[in-house]
């Protein structure tokens, strides 16, 4: 996602102050696209990805070394270990990771399916709790994943609301990431939301071959929800019928969740 830097450039005190947001900005620019990959990236990967020089990208990813984000391994650069203190500090510690573990745990009980909690981050979604069902999933699915809103049941509910506005960027930042055709358009996108009041997405074989899942956004006071819960299971222990018929229980556990963060930065 670009950033636009809302600094002026008048006073020759602002200038070293926008210098410096600007090379921050660059290196978590450059720490996001190695998080997005599924393999170790070259550096001229990551400066095209990145939309810079191979000297600034190159400098960026040796301070990210320094620190423990970044590893090399040859000509390939990769997340490095220091990400593994700071994972396990949200983990532990995020009010919405805390909340939602006995909630989780509850619907899956009653169920007997997978329950995932999501939540947005720019034009994607990260999974960031998860409970498994009495039927394993067929794919894997690690915890901080990024994914698509723009398929999946957990990615379309959190956009069941958005704006033609938003659509567009949705559109074109999952265009621009890989995650959907060049072709792809907005109506195309606006075909696959919920329809007007309902309130729960569903989604068969979209992101994965033979995955149902239903998903419904946990309430936020702020008005646009951030979050969503859904439950996945293979296409050989349930139903979309059966999936549906959950959506009340996801509906109940949503609002506790929503509950037990009152009061929080949630």
């Amino acid at each position: 996602m670009t950033v636009t830097s809302t600094h002026s450039a008048g006073s020759a005190e602002d200038g070293p102050k926008a210098g410096n947001m600007r090379s921050l900005s660059r290196a978590l620019e450059v720490f996001a696209e190695l998080q997005r990959a599924e393999r170790p990236q070259r550096l001229s990967d990551l400066a095209r990805t990145c939309g810079m020089s191979l000297p600034t990208t190159l400098r960026i990813l040796r301070v990210l070394q320094d620190f423990g984000m970044v590893s090399q391994t040859d000509k390939s650069y990769r997340i490095g270990p220091a990400v593994l203190p700071a994972a396990r500090s949200y983990l532990e510690n995020d009010p919405l990771v805390v909340s939602a573990r006995p909630v989780l745990q509850q619907v899956a009980a009653q169920t007997g399916l997978t329950v995932s909690l999501y939540t947005r981050l720019g034009f994607e979604r990260i999974l960031v709790a998860r409970v498994d069902g009495a039927s394993p999933l067929t794919y894997d699915l690690p915890l901080g994943k990024r994914l698509p809103l723009t398929v999946g049941a957990a990615g379309k509910i959190l956009l069941a609301s958005a704006t033609d506005e938003e659509l567009q960027q949705v559109t074109a930042a999952a265009i621009a990431a890989g995650q959907e055709a060049p072709t792809f358009t907005v109506e195309q996108l606006r075909a696959r939301l919920p329809e007007p009041g309902i309130e729960y997405a569903y989604s068969a074989d979209e992101r994965a071959t033979g995955v149902l899942s239903v998903a419904v956004a946990v309430p936020n006071r702020a008005g646009r929800p951030s979050e969503s819960i859904a439950l996945t299971s293979p296409v050989e222990t349930a139903t979309e019928p059966a999936l549906k018929a959950a959506v009340p229980e996801l509906r109940r556990a949503a609002g506790r969740l929503a509950e037990l963060l009152q009061g929080s930065v949630y």
